[in-house]
């Protein structure tokens, strides 16, 4: 049964591991799925041939203050009536205490932007569309790291990842009586680039260490788990926080 069929939905960060295993799952699923990317033309457009079902993509730079409500305009123009937001794009920049000011600066603002400021235009312009054609879902990607701390290298990655959980739960509480419903999944590790290269550098065992299932997540995991909440059927996960972490501790 294709749970999501006559939805359209707009996915943030399309062409990473994580992004590319949702794309494919919703569009599995019945969505037609809307595909932001920033650099990666190509596989953007190779990700909208394979999952068909009217998919489209668009390039929008949302470390940009205007890049991500002229994404929603763009998207709102080319295919009318969206259901659902995911909020998938993020950045993880290191920084350190001890690096120049300028730098450090640069570094937190940069992440305040990519991480949170781009999701929090894009939820305001889906809330708006939302109330005017009778609710939709927004899906916040967060992660474990946005609770309990995070390490000091990233900590501006942890700041953001903490506040788009709050972001979510705020309109959760504040537009439910819309029709409006707000879910933030908060990924441990997941089997992406960004773990690929971690564990170049520190190994695999350094990465496992504290998870006591003994394993990463898949890509498909969270895709699944995106794939859920967007059915209809599930609107009392609005405001809940899920954990994908395999029981791992918040550090």
């Amino acid at each position: 049964m294709a749970h999501l069929s006559g939805q359209t939905v707009l996915l943030t960060g399309a062409t990473g591991s994580i992004g590319s295993a949702i794309a494919r799952e919703l569009a599995g699923e019945g969505a037609r799925v809307v595909l932001q990317y920033g650099t990666n033309r190509k596989k953007a457009e190779e990700l909208t041939a394979e999952i068909g079902n009217g998919a489209m993509c668009f390039q929008a730079d949302l470390a940009a203050m205007a890049g991500p409500t002229n994404l929603w305009s763009e998207v709102q123009s080319a295919a009318g009536r969206i259901h659902g937001l995911i909020n998938n794009a993020g950045i993880l920049s290191p920084s350190s205490v001890e690096d120049p000011l300028d730098a450090w600066q640069e570094t937190w603002s940069t992440d305040v932007q990519v991480n949170l400021l781009a999701a929090a235009d894009l939820c305001r312009a889906a809330i708006r569309h939302f109330r005017l054609h009778d609710g939709g879902k927004i899906i916040n990607i967060a992660s474990r790291a946005g609770q309990g701390g995070y390490r000091p290298e990233a900590m501006s990655y942890g700041a953001t990842k903490a506040a788009l959980i709050n972001l979510t739960q705020s309109i959760a509480g504040g537009f439910g009586r819309d029709n409006v419903t707000a879910t933030a999944l908060a990924p441990g590790w997941v089997r992406t680039e960004m773990s690929d290269a971690y564990i170049a550098e520190h190994g695999e065992t350094a990465a496992l260490q504290g998870i006591p299932v003994g394993q990463m997540a898949e890509p498909s995991e969270i895709a699944e788990l995106v794939s859920f909440v967007l059915r209809s059927s599930q609107a009392s996960l609005s405001g809940a926080v899920l954990d994908v972490n395999g029981a791992s501790q918040m550090r």
